[in-house]
């Protein structure tokens, strides 16, 4: 992994067990990039928050923090087909043992050691295209993982391979340039590959490594896996911190069998801190551009979409407009809302707000919501596993806060400090 382009790095030499003691270091520093010099009984230094930013993220496939969304966008409609390819050369490979990396115990209840960065290569068993998703995965001994794998693109591969009675082999990648890593958080199409949108932000320079033991094809990772999912082994999952701070039941999932391991002389261990910005990031801001092409559909003038932070970057959204007509904001949120399923609250504000400040957002609530009028209340609808408060089901109530300015009084609502 390529460090070389991050300011500020922070550098901790004092020796620190895995087992719970580097995620209270992390905690110290939720927005910085820290690199664990001394893990106890490993040679390997751990690395995190190469992405825990905005404008880290901004900076990894070259735009501004607001241009985000439409370089995603653009990305997915417009793939590079890959034509680099190269082997493991570089790297040391031998029989995977997963004793030789220093994966993380984050906190008493979980489940155990948990991979939270690594990016999982398969193939479609029947039409051979390649899917990449970051998925977490339990240690459950030196050559096997329980991952856990939700309704997408991975679970459709899965399902196709228990019918036909065949293991599906699978790569995981760990430690990789932050742009690849975004690629494979992004929603296209199941007959679409995240390493072709990759390449666009890699201006068509991606080169993959071809694996040994199956035709996939991963990135050069400081890490890479080969192994295969079980279908017909599972194991228990679980507990682990999800988005929002709190822990995620415990399930059967399937189990991973590792045959190969490769690794990088210079490699780092990668890790997401559960919960932390890094985490929130990667999952959320990649729906953001699906949010803001459905508002678009129901009100053009859409200047941007956020997933907030605070809302643990998938349960809140602020969307910016440029407001014509008096109903825009209403049906920004419905549009909103209906495009991230998952999305409990969405608020809709004037340009003059600047959506990646929450206190511009609550200034927004606070001088333009009369809530009688201006606030919307769904309740009884499907929204996400992770809310805390939602039934068992997923049933909950959503919210959406029209905070844009009544179009027939602005002159009222004139910022005197805007534009200064």
């Amino acid at each position: 992994m390529n460090l070389e382009n991050y300011d500020n790095i922070i550098t901790i030499d004092e020796e620190l067990d895995p087992e719970f003691e580097v995620t209270k270091v992390l905690r110290k520093y939720p927005k910085d990039t820290v690199i664990l010099k001394n893990i106890k009984g490993y040679d390997m230094p751990i690395v995190s928050g190469i992405c825990n930013t905005r404008d880290k993220i901004a900076d990894s496939i070259g735009c501004e923090v607001e241009e985000i969304i439409k370089k995603i966008s653009y990305a997915s409609e417009n793939p590079l087909d890959v034509n680099k390819f190269t082997n493991f050369e570089e790297y040391t490979s031998s029989k995977a043992d997963l004793n030789k990396i220093p994966i993380l115990t984050h906190y008493k209840r979980d489940g155990g050691a948990y991979i939270t960065a690594g990016v999982v290569f398969a193939q479609d068993p029947e039409t051979g295209i390649q899917n990449a998703s970051i998925h977490r995965m339990l240690v459950l001994g030196s050559d096997k993982l329980a991952i856990r794998i939700v309704p997408r693109n991975l679970y459709t591969y899965f399902q196709k391979a228990k019918k036909l009675n065949k293991n599906l082999k699978i790569a995981i990648a760990i430690g990789m340039d932050p742009a690849i890593l975004l690629s494979s958080t992004t929603s296209i199409p199941i007959d679409s590959d995240e390493m072709e949108v990759a390449n666009y932000f890699k201006n068509g320079e991606l080169e993959l490594i071809e694996c040994e033991n199956s035709t996939l094809k991963v990135p050069k990772a400081d890490i890479v896996f080969e192994g295969e999912i079980s279908v017909t082994e599972t194991a228990k999952e679980g507990p682990f911190v999800d988005l929002t701070d709190t822990y995620d039941v415990i399930r059967d999932e399937p189990v991973i069998t590792l045959n190969k391991m490769h690794i990088k002389s210079d490699a780092y261990y990668h890790a997401i801190l559960p919960a932390g910005f890094e985490h929130k990031l990667l999952q959320g801001l990649p729906q953001e551009p699906r949010i803001y092409k459905a508002v678009k559909n129901a009100v053009p003038t859409v200047d941007n979409v956020a997933l907030t932070e605070g809302g643990c970057c998938w349960l809140h959204a602020v969307i910016s407009i440029d407001k014509q007509t008096q109903g825009d904001g209403k049906n920004v949120l419905m549009a909103a809302l209906s495009a991230h399923p998952s999305l409990k609250h969405a608020v809709v504000v004037d340009r003059d707000i600047d959506i990646f400040n929450p206190q511009d957002v609550e200034y927004a609530i606070a001088t333009r919501v009369k809530g009688d009028d201006d606030v919307m209340v769904v309740p009884k609808v499907r929204g996400s596993s992770l809310d805390p408060v939602a039934t068992p089901e997923g049933t909950t109530t959503k919210i959406g806060i029209d905070a844009t300015k009544p179009l027939d009084k602005l002159e009222k609502f004139e910022r005197v400090s805007f534009g200064e």
